[in-house]
């Protein structure tokens, strides 16, 4: 089964990564390892671009039934077989498949997954017998590597974490601070512009709020202890999941702050 895993996933992204690699050091660009990185993420979200949006648009449609639901969960509180029955409905009238935006994701696990362990091997490449582990992978003789990569970016080893970085370079602080704040942005984006009255206090909109905080700390911690390399893939996922769920839905949830921010620019003018 790994082996499968491997042949359909993970060497096909190893020889892109390294093509880029090579690419970039071919024509002279610096921090070709983590230029690399940021492209090959790239390529794959926008291989994934079609299943995301998807997945995007399922979720919208949940989020805005969402009050009907409560609606009907309150009126056949007391026979669930109606419940389901008038929910089903709910479905069919609004044309939305809840299994529509799984499917999207499960497709995606694979993909992501295999890419982050890749990552993982590569930040960690500091020998010659690790690179030949690489090179035995690659399809074409012309991508072989015969040096091991200078695994700096922007001053950063991409193996190095900022827990071990911090007593040397504080700025290393900044990484999972960004990763924390992009993340909290995506989640905020995620949310409706504005939360109906019949949600405000039900378990899922506490829930909701709840994950808003805890999932970019979440996220933020484990890019303080991983490799900086993995929150440079991270990031760049990220960004992209911002810049489609705004071109897909809008601002979501942070159409007050956009609004605000007008608001106080237009006073400063």
């Amino acid at each position: 089964m790994g082996e499968i895993f491997s042949l359909l996933f993970t060497n096909p992204i190893t020889n892109v990564l390294v093509a880029f690699y090579k690419l970039l050091s071919l024509i002279g660009v610096p921090y070709a390892l983590g230029f690399s990185i940021i492209l090959l993420t790239t390529v794959i979200k926008l291989v994934l671009w079609p299943l995301v949006s998807l997945q995007i648009k399922s979720a919208a449609k949940m989020q805005k039934m969402t009050p009907h639901m409560n609606e009907i969960k309150e009126k056949h509180k007391d026979d669930k077989k109606k419940q389901q029955e008038a929910i089903m409905m709910l479905y069919k009238e609004h044309g939305v498949n809840p299994a529509a935006g799984c499917l999207p994701l499960i497709i995606q696990i694979p993909v992501i997954w295999s890419l982050y362990g890749v990552l993982t091997t590569v930040v960690a490449v500091t020998s010659i017998s690790a690179i030949n582990k690489i090179n035995a992978v690659l399809y074409f003789p012309f991508l072989r590597l015969t040096s091991v990569w200078d695994p700096t970016f922007l001053g950063f080893s991409l193996a190095a974490s900022p827990a071990t970085l911090l007593s040397v370079a504080p700025i290393a602080l900044s990484v999972p601070l960004i990763t924390g704040v992009l993340q909290f942005i995506l989640s905020k984006m995620m949310l409706p512009e504005e939360m109906p009255k019949t949600q405000k206090d039900d378990f899922q909109s506490a829930f909701q709020k709840q994950s808003l905080f805890i999932f970019p700390i979440m996220i933020g911690f484990f890019s303080y202890s991983l490799p900086i390399g993995l929150s440079l893939y991270w990031n760049t996922f990220t960004v992209f999941g911002i810049l489609q769920q705004y071109l897909l839905i809008g601002p979501g949830g942070t159409k007050n702050w956009i609004t605000k921010a007008k608001t106080i620019y237009g006073r400063n003018k």
